[in-house]
């Protein structure tokens, strides 16, 4: 580990998926669905402020897919829970947001970056997957969904949480969710938990997956997912200083990569630490790249 920072002002919020975009470090919490916020990290500081980087409209229940009763409660009954943002992507025309909820990207129409007069909306983009996961046999537990996404060249891969874990890779032109992966075993130990992936990133022609229960980050080729290699961090996780007090599942769920290193943040679920019971931030992880 290069370096490691409690998060300032994230109680609370479950930091939940982080992208590279233009420079900027971005992350999106599953606990607000009208915002999405930017980290700027130090070597040599110990806290990093979250600081909210735009704020938008979410858009209205989408009208081209099935929506159960359950999802459509937690829309109106929860302004900010009604779209469980887990991921966040971008490329040269705009950032993209992964709902859980939906299973569905947002994107976003409007003028300025905040809105301060006129609103920047969030809009549904046309590719959505949960019928087709669903009769592939993925989506089988609710809040256990679409976790992670990459926007790679034209195409959208989408991480899949558990039970069973795998990645959809929507190709350009792709509405519907076609192609489906299941994710090769990589020889590493789940700790009797489920076997999961819950966050990807792009960098210098790999996939990377992050499996958080295995507390690993691998990196797969795209010819067949197979993992090339893959690096371990259980022992900062669950180091006496960072260990958090609830520990059913671990806790990663956003990485993003550049060349300074490999960038984890943790979920904590609003739960303090085992060393500091009163302190509920999340913590984002700087990892050296393997040699």
């Amino acid at each position: 580990m290069l370096n490691s920072w409690w998060i300032d002002g994230s109680e609370g919020l479950d930091i939940s998926g982080l992208s590279f975009c233009n420079g900027e470090l971005l992350a999106v919490a599953d606990k607000f669905s009208d915002r999405y916020y930017r980290l700027l990290p130090q070597n040599g500081q110990e806290q990093v402020p979250l600081v909210q980087r735009t704020l938008f409209a979410p858009p209205d229940l989408p009208r081209d897919q099935p929506v159960s009763l359950k999802t459509r409660a937690i829309h109106y009954a929860n302004f900010q829970g009604r779209m469980d943002f887990e991921g966040i992507t971008c490329d040269e025309d705009g950032v993209y947001l992964l709902s859980e909820r939906h299973n569905r990207l947002v994107t976003f129409s409007g003028s300025g970056e905040r809105y301060s007069g006129e609103t920047l909306r969030g809009r549904w983009l046309p590719q959505r997957w949960s019928e087709s996961a669903r009769a592939n046999g993925y989506l089988q537990k609710f809040n256990g969904e679409s976790e992670g996404v990459v926007k790679v060249g034209g195409d959208f891969w989408i991480a899949l949480e558990r039970e069973p874990r795998g990645l959809l890779h929507l190709r350009d032109g792709d509405i519907e969710g076609s192609e489906y992966h299941d994710l090769p075993g990589a020889g590493l130990d789940f700790y009797g938990r489920s076997e999961d992936v819950t966050g990807l990133a792009f960098y210098r022609g790999g996939l990377y997956t992050l499996e958080r229960n295995a507390y690993a980050v691998c990196r797969r080729s795209f010819d067949n997912l197979t993992a090339q290699w893959c690096i371990r961090y259980r022992h900062v996780e669950e180091s006496p200083e960072k260990a958090y007090l609830e520990r059913t599942y671990a806790k990663a769920e956003g990485l993003a990569i550049n060349d300074a290193g490999i960038f984890i943040v943790l979920d904590n679920n609003g739960v303090g630490r085992v060393s500091a019971p009163d302190d509920r931030r999340g913590l984002l992880m700087q990892l050296a790249h393997p040699e």
